[in-house]
C-alpha cells in the first residue's frame, strides 16, 4: 500500500502554522490545479489530494488528532469528492462572495449555460452533555436548538406579499459583476443582490427582507458508541436553509462528556484509581472492583507494590473507528489508615519490631546507601596515591 504524503508537506506549510496561513495556502494550491488554468492530466488529482490535506488540518479536532496520530487518526473523517464541482460547493466561500466559480468568471458548470452556483444553507451548532455511561454505550437524546427556517409570511422571497422583486441595478440582473486590476479582470458575486439578480422594493414586514425566520427545533439524536469530549456529531440537512434554493446546512452537536466519580478516561480505555490495605498488598487478595459494566473480580498478588497497574481486558470504551473495546486500568495504591483502634496499633508495633529484626531486602539497599551518604568511608592509600 503506498504511504501518504504528509498533510502539511502538501500544503507546504509548517506544523505550527495558524488557520489563516494554512487558508492563504491552500488558495494558491487551488489557483494553481483549477481545471480553468491548469490543463495537466494530474491537475484534478493535485486539487483532490490539497483539498483532503486542507479539510483536516483546516479543523482544529481533525488537526490534533492528525498531530497525534498521522493519518491512521482520521481515516475515514474526510469527505469523498466525486468532481471538481463536489469541491467548490465545500470550500467555494473560502474565496469570498461567489466562490471559485465567481472567481475564475464561470459560476457553477453544472447543468451547462453559465448557471450561477447555488448556496447551501448556514451550519448551526448544538451542545449535548453526556455522563461517561451515555458516551461509552452509545444513546438517544432529546435536544433543542434555535435555527432560522423559511418565512412563511413570504414564503422565502423576503419580499412582502403584492410586491414583486425588482432588477437589480448594480447587476443588471446578472447576479455577478467584474472588477478590474490593470489587465487582471475578476468576475465575482454582486455584492448589492449577493448573486440573486433582483432587489427587495419592499421587505416582508415579519422577516425584513431576509427570507428566514426563527424557529425552535427539537429533535431526538442517536449518539454513537464510543463518543469523546469535543468531538461532533453531525446532522445532515437540519442547518438553514439555502437563500437561493440549494441544499439546507447542517447541525452540528458538539459532544461534552461529565467527569464522573470513579474513572478517567484515556482515550479508549478507563483508568480507575483503587487504594488496598497493606495487608492486602503483602498477603494477595480477591478484590471486587467496579466497571462499566458490573462488578469484576481482580485478584491482587501478594507483593503488590503501590501504584502497580493491573489489566481489565475489554472492559473500557469502544473505539468508534475499529469497534474494539478498550481495557479498565487498575492503578492500586495502599491506603494508610488515619485511625487505628488498641488491637490494630498492637499489631502494627509487633510487626515493626519484627521489621527491624529482620529488615527487607529493599529496605537494607536504602539503609546502607544512607549511611554512606552521612559516613562516607574513608579513601585506601592506594587511593590517596593515585589521585
Amino acid at each position: 500500500m503506498a504511504t501518504k504524503t504528509c498533510y502539511y508537506e502538501i500544503l507546504n506549510v509548517e506544523r505550527s502554522s495558524t488557520k489563516q496561513q494554512i487558508d492563504r495556502a491552500y488558495r494558491k494550491l487551488a489557483i494553481k490545479y483549477h481545471p480553468d488554468t491548469n490543463k495537466d492530466d494530474s491537475a484534478v488529482a493535485m486539487f483532490k489530494e490539497a483539498t483532503e490535506a486542507y479539510e483536516v488540518l483546516s479543523d482544529p479536532a481533525k488537526r490534533a488528532r492528525y498531530d497525534q496520530y498521522g493519518h491512521a487518526g482520521v481515516e475515514g473523517a474526510t469527505h469523498q469528492y466525486g468532481d471538481v464541482e463536489d469541491i467548490f460547493e465545500a470550500f467555494g466561500d473560502l474565496f469570498g462572495g461567489g466562490g471559485f466559480g465567481d472567481f475564475f468568471g464561470g459560476g457553477s458548470r453544472r447543468g451547462g449555460g453559465g448557471r450561477r452556483r447555488v448556496r447551501r444553507g448556514a451550519d448551526i451548532r448544538c451542545d449535548v452533555t453526556l455522563t461517561l455511561e451515555e458516551a461509552a454505550r452509545g444513546c438517544h437524546k432529546d435536544i433543542a436548538f434555535r435555527r432560522r427556517v423559511t418565512c412563511e409570511t413570504c414564503d422565502g422571497s423576503g419580499a412582502a406579499p403584492g410586491s414583486e422583486p425588482v432588477t437589480c441595478t448594480m447587476c443588471g440582473g446578472q447576479g455577478q459583476v467584474i472588477q478590474s486590476a490593470g489587465i487582471l479582470r475578476v468576475q465575482t458575486t454582486c455584492p448589492t443582490c449577493q448573486g440573486a439578480g433582483k432587489q427587495i422594493s419592499q421587505p416582508c414586514s415579519n422577516c425584513r427582507g431576509t427570507g428566514l425566520q426563527n424557529e425552535k427545533a427539537e429533535l431526538n439524536v442517536e449518539i454513537p458508541a464510543g463518543v469523546d469530549d469535543g468531538m461532533r456529531v453531525r446532522l445532515q440537512g437540519e442547518g438553514e436553509p439555502s437563500p437561493d434554493g440549494g441544499p439546507p446546512g447542517d447541525c452540528y452537536c458538539f459532544i461534552a462528556v461529565k467527569p464522573h466519580n470513579l474513572f478517567k478516561r484515556d482515550g479508549k480505555h478507563l483508568i480507575l484509581q483503587l487504594p488496598i490495605s497493606y495487608p492486602q498488598a503483602a498477603l494477595g487478595a480477591e478484590i471486587e472492583v467496579p466497571t462499566l459494566n458490573g462488578p469484576h473480580q481482580l485478584t491482587i498478588p501478594a507483593g503488590t507494590q503501590s501504584g502497580d497497574v493491573f489489566t481489565v481486558r475489554g472492559q473500557g470504551i469502544v473505539d468508534h473507528r475499529s469497534g474494539r473495546n478498550g481495557d479498565l486500568l487498575v492503578q492500586v495504591f495502599i491506603e494508610v489508615p488515619k485511625k487505628l483502634n488498641p488491637d490494630q496499633e498492637k499489631l502494627l508495633r509487633q510487626l515493626a519490631d519484627l521489621d527491624h529484626e529482620a529488615v527487607l531486602p529493599e529496605r537494607t539497599s536504602f539503609l546502607d546507601k544512607l549511611r554512606h551518604f552521612f559516613d562516607p568511608e574513608p579513601e585506601s592509600p592506594s587511593e590517596k596515591k593515585s589521585s
